[in-house]
């Protein structure tokens, strides 16, 4: 949990900072979608990934860039989890 406290009187600004905020979670919920769209046709293509099954068998690229696709999408539902975890404090 992260709790941010916010302190000024202005309406507008408090509203700006909580939509900056909920814009970033609303572009990587986005970004988490089209990856997991990659990862699901590439299973659909090869099936789970098993680098010792798969290696040889395909090209190294295709198993590079799906290793990079997971490892990626790792770290987007860190940032995701963190943001979403914000409670705002306003004084």
């Amino acid at each position: 949990m992260t709790k941010l406290t916010i302190e000024t009187n202005n309406k507008w600004t408090r509203e700006k900072i909580k939509l900056a905020i909920d814009t970033e979670v609303y572009l990587l919920r986005k970004t988490v979608e089209k990856i997991q769209n990659k990862i699901k046709d590439f299973e659909s293509k090869y099936g789970n990934l098993d680098r010792e099954k798969l290696y040889g068998k395909i090209d190294d690229m295709e198993l590079i860039e799906w290793e990079g696709e997971v490892e990626t999408l790792q770290r987007i539902n860190t940032r995701l989890k963190s943001l979403e975890e914000i409670i705002f404090e306003y004084k």
